[in-house]
């Protein structure tokens, strides 16, 4: 997200708009956090091995953080090719890097890739679907040493609002049995992200 971008902001919205932005955001986290706790916790749906489930002790996060919530600058890369992306279980899955986002964190620009499953898109259910895994200066401490995910959709314009308390890890970090994907090393953030699932 580029300066200019945040000034117009600043200039256009009224301090009763940013409470609805931010109350809006509260609201879509708890409902996401809900669902994945009750995803591990209802036992016709769990991901977890029966070995699993007798040590896991279930789905935390970190305390909600409005700054973790970014407006980033969505560049799409059309000319990218597909490419066979690393997974926990040693196969490989293909995807291709379908955008990059710049945001802004306290002061400082980011970059991430953005990706698109070439399996999940043959389903009309995630042809909009799109994927940022990810590691950070908590992962292999308060979080996933193998990373987090965010999902996005498929944005209109060339700007879309990552919610980083929705961040979540993949099921390898809790069970085993699983090809969970593992974040390319450009996907790398050398800051913490205090947000989203932790241990």
């Amino acid at each position: 997200m580029k300066q200019f971008f945040v000034a117009f902001v600043l200039t256009c919205l009224s301090p009763g708009s940013f409470a609805q932005t931010d109350t809006a955001a509260v609201n879509d986290t708890k409902r996401f956090q809900g669902e994945l706790r009750m995803e591990y916790d209802n036992p016709n749906t769990s991901p977890l091995s029966a070995t699993a489930k007798k040590t896991f002790k279930g789905i935390h996060f970190f305390p909600f953080n409005k700054k973790y919530v970014v407006n980033a600058r969505f560049v799409r890369t059309p000319k990218e090719k597909p490419f066979q992306m690393s997974t926990s279980g040693g196969i490989r899955k293909t995807y291709i890097k379908y955008a990059a986002v710049f945001f802004v964190i306290d002061g400082k620009e980011y970059k991430l890739n953005v990706y698109q499953s070439q399996d999940l898109i043959k389903s009309a259910e995630y042809k909009d679907y799109l994927f940022i895994p990810f590691t950070d200066a908590t992962s292999g401490e308060e979080t996933y040493e193998g990373g987090r995910y965010i999902d996005l959709n498929i944005p209109q314009s060339d700007h879309i609002v990552i919610n980083f308390n929705k961040a979540y890890h993949p099921y390898c970090a809790y069970t085993d049995g699983y090809n969970c994907p593992i974040p390319p090393a450009e996907n790398t953030l050398p800051v913490k992200i205090e947000a989203g699932v932790r241990f």
